[in-house]
């Protein structure tokens, strides 16, 4: 599961005691932090035993099922299930509209679709069962492109086909008494206007984090301006140059965590965790990047070591990570450790943000939009007006263990390190 993972929750089984595997064919699936993972089969086989069941929060390196590895008995068992899905696929692509939902028997094996836009596409159980719950006919699902091997049609695939499929008006939720003396007030539902969206488990995960890490910390936030012309002018004079050298495109936001990792050195107390009483003090400098997915959730890539990287190394790292986040393929060892989060607000526009921290860290910096504007600086005719490149950082900091006086000053060094920049530095 990764260096950093030491424990996961399994969500589903799709195979039962006595049914045969394939080496690498998925058998379970299993989540870490945001992360949903699927576990292949070590061998051919049939599962002799499952010893843990869905919810499960179990240790890495736990026994959670025993697989008799039996190659001959696999085969012959996987070729006789195959022809007996076929059979029975056919049989149902007489009905053109049958829904998924109504497979006779309810099975729930690997189905061989007929007509598919390959010929050896297969449906997983995993997708099965999602095509059941929202009633989706056998044409739909052949219709998706697949995106995994072979063009297989993946769990990311059906979700994002069905992002953008209309959904009947869901009924009319019923209202439930608060338990809390508070009694929260009522949310007016308008029939054939409003409709209701279920949070997925992702977005439900964020949101008890976000809940928890407001109760838990005392946030307080603060603000200062930076002067970041000479960043801006830098990266446009070599982003081209430094594609061409290193095939890496030359984002800021490399940039900005040299910048961080930098600060943290001088000031190692804003890189800790609160256990109790206790301060734990982090020696890696691990830099989360706050990340938003296709689906619109949030997530956060870790970059590890940050200060032990040049700005190619961490050009490369954050251009990694940015894409394995848009494509759905972050590794659950990418995206936990982190010790402190960077959340580039301004790529919304938005001018500064005040940013919910990422516990268990104690700080969480937000990045402003860049925008030219006049300013007044200082030269050696004096006082002038110039166009500048202008923009806000905003630090909320857990006010149990990180003060004005350290908050500040951690803040102002990461401003100085940006304002600092060498126009002149080499590539």
């Amino acid at each position: 599961m990764g260096e950093s993972i030491s424990e996961a929750t399994i969500l589903n089984w799709l195979k039962n005691v006595g049914d045969t595997v394939l080496e690498d064919e998925t058998i379970l699936e299993v989540a870490t932090d945001k992360v949903d993972s699927e576990v292949p089969s070590p061998c051919d086989g049939v599962i002799a035993e499952i010893r843990c069941q869905p919810n499960e929060v179990i240790e890495v390196g736990k026994v959670i099922a025993v697989i008799h590895a039996d190659k001959d008995l696999a085969m012959r068992k996987s070729k006789s299930k195959e022809l007996d899905s076929e059979i029975s696929l056919d049989k149902k692509h007489e009905k053109a509209s049958l829904p998924l939902g109504e497979k006779s028997g309810g099975q729930r094996g690997q189905f061989k679709l007929q007509g598919s836009s390959t010929n050896n596409a297969f449906l997983s159980p995993l997708v099965i069962s999602i095509a059941q719950k929202e009633n989706l006919t056998i044409e739909e699902v052949q219709s998706i492109p697949g995106t995994g091997a072979d063009g297989r049609i993946r769990k990311s695939d059906v979700m994002q086909y069905l992002k953008n499929r209309k959904y009947p008006l869901p009924s009319r939720p019923q209202v439930q008494t608060s338990k809390l003396s508070y009694n929260a007030p009522p949310i007016s539902f308008v029939e054939g206007k409003d409709r209701i969206v279920e949070m997925d488990r992702m977005r439900g995960m964020i949101a008890d984090h976000m809940v928890y890490s407001k109760h838990t910390s005392p946030h307080v936030t603060s603000y200062i301006e930076v002067d970041v012309t000479n960043i801006v002018n830098w990266r446009n004079k070599v982003k081209q140059k430094f594609q061409d050298m290193h095939g890496e495109k030359l984002t800021f936001t490399p940039i900005f965590v040299e910048a961080v990792a930098k600060a943290i050195k001088e000031y190692p107390m804003i890189n800790v965790s609160v256990d109790d009483k206790k301060i734990v003090v982090h020696k890696d400098i691990n830099v989360g990047m706050a990340t938003a997915l296709p689906s619109g959730n949030l997530i956060v890539p870790v970059v590890r070591n940050a200060d032990e990287k040049n700005l190619l190394g961490l050009a490369k790292n954050v251009n990694h990570l940015a894409n394995s986040a848009r494509n759905n393929a972050l590794k659950p060892d990418e995206i936990g450790g982190s010790t402190f989060t960077i959340s580039n607000v301004g790529t919304f526009g938005s001018l500064m943000g005040t940013p919910i921290i990422n516990q268990p860290e104690v700080a969480i910096l937000a990045l402003g939009i860049i925008k030219k504007r006049p300013e007044v600086i200082t030269t050696d005719k004096g006082d002038e007006i110039a166009i500048r490149s202008m923009m806000y950082l905003s630090l909320s900091f857990d006010h149990r263990v990180v003060d004005g006086f350290l908050g500040g000053s951690f803040l102002r060094k990461v401003g100085d390190e940006l304002e600092a920049f060498d126009i002149n530095r080499e590539i």
